[in-house]
């Protein structure tokens, strides 16, 4: 089965169909074993019928105790054996089917980190969900059919057979009649492949729209919108139950029609027996053995119902995973290095330039006009923007990663402890071992602290997040929940920012880094940042005169274009526009 870190392979995203032999061919000799144990367990059950029609004719009617011992241990040696190789094909196949489980995992995974930020932009979170918890074991448990669907094939050639040296009239009945019964199932098939791909469609919108009201019940609750998504929710619940319904009908037939069939097939094949030993054309061992030879049948003919099942459900879901594999990130035709020396960040769209070293704020009348020039900057969006007088998307965008950190304030935080939820970010610059800040306590840096943890409790410090560390119960080592839900709106930011100044870039972009905090510890946050980030390129999205008041340029945005530059008190007197939208109470007070 596949190592959690061994390389999963290239994928074939031809189509759904050539993925799912893709993971057939990804583990041939274990697939191979399944089809040799699967096909060998269901002849040797086949061989049962014949066992016990020779322990009849050769043994029970003339009376020969030492044939019908003979033939009495044969059949039993042959049962216990094949009890064996039913274990043993259990195991392969349930190898087979964890294997592409995993396989499929890892491909996903693989494919969400390469596409990265521009995932969003191309699917919904709820498809991506459906694909990891619906469509990966549905990929995984239809290739059942390299086991018992190959040996179901074997079976039923055996038995064909060993119906012939019977009467050539029933192996006809039969080779021509189980045919007949799967393509009566076949239509159903294809109806299936239908209702279950709507379904799947419906499931995605339903686990999105699950993910938006988690994630957003608070707001909701504070606008009075719960009624309205609670409406939009029951609605599409009972779109995907009727969807259900309707997939759950065809499956139904499917099965029924599966197990139906071959059960009333058996009745007319041994009816036909009966006739023929009645006439004295067969013996009644082989009457015996024509309707263990039928009944056996039932076995291969509703696993080949079942593998078309499978196969029709896993069909739909590779065609979901094929078609998310096939998305492409923002193209990368970057080849030159970033500028070797600090240099300035400009877009020309707003005329925002950004010089290397300073405190920049970007205030706008719309916050998304400011989030869309940081989102231009760091290479998120195509633009015209440059770097050191070169356009960004001429540099190699693995260094534009190395050295330019975009943090956004809603940006996930994965569960695990507080340590791991804050640790170095990997591509966003190297975590240096800086000094502790002045007012540092012995307790955020203590002597005998390691570069990494005097960088962590540094970061904590700048971000006034050190409190947080000291109220939980075991401090970094406390464990978090998903997006730190254990933590309130304004102690989650902290630590976003936290994270971002741990992981040290060379020029940070921050959206409302201090948009949920309370006026004192945002003063402490601003202060500490400037001293924190001297010399290095800050840029930040605010109308909060507290932080405006420490950035070295602030350019006052309309339209997102650039309306007015300059220091903070220099906008409040000749701007009246900034003035009204970034004053407050305590303005005279900041002056």
């Amino acid at each position: 089965m596949i190592d959690a870190y061994e390389d999963p392979g290239t994928p074939d995203s031809r189509s759904g169909g050539r993925y799912l032999w893709w993971l057939v061919a990804r583990q041939p000799w274990r697939c191979a074993a399944g089809a040799m144990f699967g096909s060998v367990w269901m002849v040797l059950l086949a061989a049962t019928p014949y066992l016990m029609a020779r322990a009849i004719d050769d043994g029970l009617e003339p009376g020969d105790m030492g044939a019908l011992a003979l033939w009495s241990g044969a059949l039993f040696t042959v049962g216990a054996f094949n009890s064996w190789l039913s274990i043993m094909r259990h195991r392969t196949m349930t190898r087979v089917r964890m294997d592409a489980n995993f396989r499929t995992v890892k491909v996903v995974v693989g494919q969400a980190v390469r596409l990265g930020a521009w995932l969003p932009r191309q699917m919904g979170a709820g498809e991506v969900v459906t694909i990891g918890v619906g469509d990966v074991q549905t990929i995984s448990q239809s290739l059942t059919v390299v086991g018992p669907g190959v040996g179901a094939v074997v079976a039923y050639l055996a038995v064909a057979v060993l119906l012939v040296s019977v009467s050539p009239l029933i192996a006809a009945v039969v080779l021509l009649g189980i045919p007949v019964i799967v393509l009566l199932v076949g239509p159903l098939l294809g109806r299936l492949q239908g209702s279950e791909t709507e379904y799947r469609e419906r499931q995605g919108v339903l686990t999105a729209r699950i993910g938006d009201l988690a994630g957003g019940l608070r707001v909701l609750a504070g606008l009075g919108g719960k009624t309205l998504v609670a409406d939009a929710f029951r609605r599409d619940s009972q779109r995907l139950r009727e969807q259900g319904y309707r997939v759950g009908a065809v499956t139904s037939w499917v099965q029924a029609l599966g197990i139906g069939l071959p059960t009333l097939f058996l009745a007319v094949v041994t009816w036909l027996a009966a006739r023929l030993a009645a006439q004295g054309d067969i013996t009644v061992g082989q009457l015996v053995s024509v309707y263990g030879y039928v009944a056996v049948l039932v076995g291969p003919v509703s696993f080949w119902v079942e593998c078309g099942y499978q196969i029709s459900r896993g069909l739909v879901c590779a065609r979901r995973v094929v078609r998310f594999l096939r998305l492409e990130p923002m193209p990368d035709t970057g080849t030159r290095d970033a500028p070797s020396e600090p240099s300035a960040l400009y877009d020309p769209e707003s005329g925002v330039r950004v010089l290397p070293g300073r405190l920049t704020a970007l205030v706008a009348e719309h916050p998304a006009d400011a989030t869309a020039i940081l989102d231009r900057l760091a290479r998120y969006t195509p633009s015209d923007a440059t770097w050191g007088g070169t356009r960004l998307d001429d540099i190699a965008l693995p260094q534009i990663r190395e050295h330019i950190l975009l943090a956004d304030h809603e940006s996930d935080l994965f569960a695990g402890t507080l340590q791991d939820m804050i640790g170095p970010l990997r591509g966003a610059g190297q975590c240096r071992s800086a000094a502790p800040p002045r007012g540092a306590t012995s307790h955020n840096a203590p002597a005998d602290a390691t570069p990494h943890h005097t960088a962590t409790q540094t970061a904590l410090h700048t971000a006034a997040a050190d409190d947080i560390v000291q109220a939980l119960p075991d401090g970094l080592n406390t464990h978090m929940a998903a997006q730190a839900r254990n933590l309130s709106g304004g102690q989650r930011q902290r630590i976003r920012l936290a994270r971002a100044l741990l992981a040290d870039p060379e020029i940070l972009l921050a959206v409302e880094p201090t948009s949920a905090l309370d006026a004192h510890t945002e003063a402490t946050v601003a202060d500490r940042l400037g001293e924190a980030r001297h010399g290095r390129t800050t840029v930040v999205t605010t109308t909060s005169p507290l932080v405006l008041d420490r950035a070295d340029t602030v350019h006052y945005l309309v339209d997102g274009k650039v309306a007015a530059s300059g220091g903070h008190h220099e906008l409040l007197d000749t701007t009246p526009g900034y003035r009204a939208l970034v004053a407050r109470d305590n303005e005279e007070a900041v002056r």
